[in-house]
């Protein structure tokens, strides 16, 4: 028969305590608000190579993820913008994502009814 052996947890112990909170999980949020926003059309948000969702424009998606690296990337089906980020343990880590026109996108909406537009990823304060 083997003995399990239980390691009793005390108020005082740094270590176990630090343990507990490295396991804490962070939240990555993607907020479309910025008035410079085309406000028309969906963006596709991608984190660490899986799809989390899609935000219109006065949407934001929160998702938590595990405290380390990871890779944002923001798609407008179009265009796509990537941001690198390290999260660390409770961390609430933001980001602005703006589906903007460009210099020629209303000329091209008035001859062809469509013009191209982009995606700009900041990271929030």
């Amino acid at each position: 028969m083997d003995a399990v052996v239980e390691k009793k947890t005390q108020l005082d112990d740094a270590d176990y305590w630090q343990q507990v909170y490295d396991m804490k999980p962070a939240t990555v949020t993607v907020a479309r608000a910025d008035p410079a926003d085309f406000k028309q059309r969906q963006l596709v948000i991608y984190l660490d190579g899986q799809r989390l969702g899609e935000i219109l424009f006065g949407e934001f998606l929160t998702h938590e993820i595990s405290p380390g690296p990871h890779r944002l990337r923001v798609s407008n089906t179009l265009v796509w913008k990537t941001a690198s980020f390290d999260a660390k343990p409770g961390d609430q880590v933001r980001f602005e994502a703006i589906n903007r026109p460009g210099r020629l996108t209303f000329p091209l909406m008035v001859l062809m009814g469509i013009g191209p537009l982009y995606v700009t990823l900041r990271r929030a304060a």
